[in-house]
């Protein structure tokens, strides 16, 4: 168990008809219309643990950097969402952003640079970011402080990219 999950409960992955709301941005990038998210969603193709087949999760871009190239994401179920825990195993990946895929690889932040980035975030999402800390049974007030504790509870992934590396034939 990671400090993230001994820390806090984070919320059961939504089953039945709310699944399948939350898998149809999936359907949106495999019909080429990724572009419709702008930078805010990306789709993560990862590689079963188990299994080996390859799987695909749409994810809320928190934070990009262009300078590493790099996305920042958040899982809001902790470190037993399937796609993290994919991730743990094989951490070279792919992802689509728009039309473009970009090969990377997942580094897992410590609890406190997912502090400094959730407090980022609230600063350029208050609202957004009040409304996931309460989905996720966090109690934030507003402050930056308040939103750095959920931070620290929240596993934070950097999908870096090599520098001008874009898989062949994606456009």
């Amino acid at each position: 168990m990671t400090p993230q999950d001994t820390a806090h409960n984070h919320p059961q992955p939504p089953a039945g008809w709310r699944r399948l709301g939350a898998r149809l941005p999936i359907l949106v990038f495999r019909a080429g219309l990724g572009s419709l998210f702008r930078r805010r969603l990306l789709m993560l193709h990862h590689l079963g643990r188990v299994s080996g087949l390859g799987r695909r999760v749409v994810l809320e871009v928190v934070d990009y950097d262009p300078r590493l190239g790099a996305w920042t994401v958040a899982s809001g179920f902790g470190t037993k969402a399937d796609w993290y825990r994919n991730l743990r195993r094989s951490p070279q990946t792919v992802i689509q952003v728009g039309s473009r895929h970009y090969a990377v690889t997942a580094v897992f932040l410590s609890p406190e640079e997912g502090a400094g980035i959730m407090a980022l975030y609230a600063r350029r999402h208050p609202r957004t970011a009040h409304r996931l800390c309460t989905l996720m049974g966090f109690p934030v007030d507003g402050g930056e402080a308040s939103f750095r504790r959920a931070g620290r509870s929240i596993p934070f992934v950097r999908l870096k990219s090599a520098p001008g590396i874009r898989l062949p034939g994606a456009a």
